[in-house]
C-alpha cells in the first residue's frame, strides 16, 4: 500500500481554490485509504477487472493531514497538492533544508543548495502525464521561500526524498516511473484524479 499512496502523493490534494472550504477529515482520509485497498485487492486477483476509481483533491489532502505523516520522508513536512485551472498540479510542502544537504556531497561554490538553509516552503507547478502504466511529471516551475530557482535545485530534493537501498541515487526528474497495483492511466480532473486500472 505504501507505493500505491506514494504515487498518489505525486498526484493530487488540497481544497478547490476559491471560496472557504473546510478542512480534510479522518472521514475524508478513510474514504481514500478504502479506495487504495480496493485497487490492490484488484492488483492481486490472477485477472483483474478493469476498475476505474475516482480520488479526490480533498481525500488524498486528508490522507496527507491525518494518515500520511508515517510515510512521508523525514524532513518534508505539509504537504499539499492543488489541481489548478489548466490541469497543471501546484504542490506545496516544508523541507528541511540542512538535512538534504547533510546527506549529500556538495558540488562546489556554484551548488545552489549549498547557500540555502533551515525549513523553508518550496512548491512546483507541473503537468502529470500516467498512461499505459508508467507516469512522468513535467516540471513548469519551482520556488525555495518564494524565490524561482532552476530545475537542477528541484531534482537535487527528489533525487534525496526518492532515494532507496536499490535506487541510492534516488529518481530523477525527467524518468518515466512505473505506476503501481496494474494501474494503467491516471487522467487528472478538476478536483481530483481518475485512476484506470
Amino acid at each position: 500500500m505504501p507505493s500505491f499512496l506514494a504515487a498518489l502523493l505525486v498526484l493530487v490534494s488540497a481544497a478547490s481554490p476559491g471560496g472557504v472550504a473546510q478542512p480534510p477529515s479522518r472521514l475524508d482520509s478513510a474514504r481514500l485509504l478504502q479506495k487504495v485497498d480496493a485497487i490492490v485487492k484488484n492488483a492481486e486477483r490472477p485477472q483483474p477487472a478493469p476498475l476505474v476509481t475516482t480520488v479526490t483533491e480533498r481525500e488524498v489532502n486528508a490522507y496527507l493531514a491525518h494518515d500520511g505523516k508515517p510515510h512521508l520522508p523525514a524532513g518534508l513536512t505539509e504537504p499539499r497538492i492543488i489541481v489548478l485551472p489548466s490541469l497543471s498540479l501546484s504542490g506545496t510542502a516544508v523541507v528541511d533544508l540542512d538535512a538534504v544537504r547533510a546527506q549529500r556531497q556538495s558540488r562546489g561554490l556554484l551548488d545552489p543548495l549549498n547557500y540555502l538553509t533551515g525549513k523553508v516552503p518550496v512548491s512546483v507547478v507541473g503537468r502529470l502525464e500516467a498512461v499505459n502504466g508508467a507516469a512522468r511529471f513535467h516540471l513548469e516551475t519551482a520556488k525555495v521561500a518564494g524565490v524561482p530557482v532552476p530545475k537542477m535545485v528541484v531534482q537535487e530534493l527528489v533525487s534525496y526524498y526518492s532515494r532507496t537501498e536499490a535506487n541510492p541515487h534516488g529518481v530523477g526528474l525527467d524518468d518515466p516511473y512505473p505506476l503501481p497495483s496494474r494501474i494503467r492511466q491516471i487522467e487528472v480532473r478538476r478536483s481530483g484524479a481518475l485512476v484506470r486500472q
